[in-house]
């Protein structure tokens, strides 16, 4: 049933969430290339700073499997854009 829904889910939730979906206020980065494709990231609260450096995040389908984490940061430089994927770290 949710993956017939047409708005991306939200990074941190799970599919069984009863409501996995941005929320009305919250500002996001749609998450490009690398494990977490398509997922939103919700920087709703970030600094710019912290929004212009990116983000290291837990992906359980990255190289490194379950507890690994995925780096993402803003495409061209552009903070205000989407995040792409630059890699996996331990």
């Amino acid at each position: 049933m949710d993956c017939e829904h047409a708005t991306p889910r939200v990074y941190g939730c799970y599919p069984d969430d009863p409501h996995p979906w941005p929320e009305r206020g919250h500002v996001y980065r749609e998450l490009v290339g690398g494990p977490l494709d398509g997922l939103l990231l919700d920087v709703t609260g970030m600094s710019d700073e912290d929004i212009a450096e990116g983000a290291y995040l837990i992906a359980e389908t990255g190289v490194h499997g379950s507890g690994g984490r995925t780096a993402y940061g803003p495409r061209g430089g552009d903070p205000a854009s989407s995040w792409a994927w630059e890699g996996d770290v331990p």
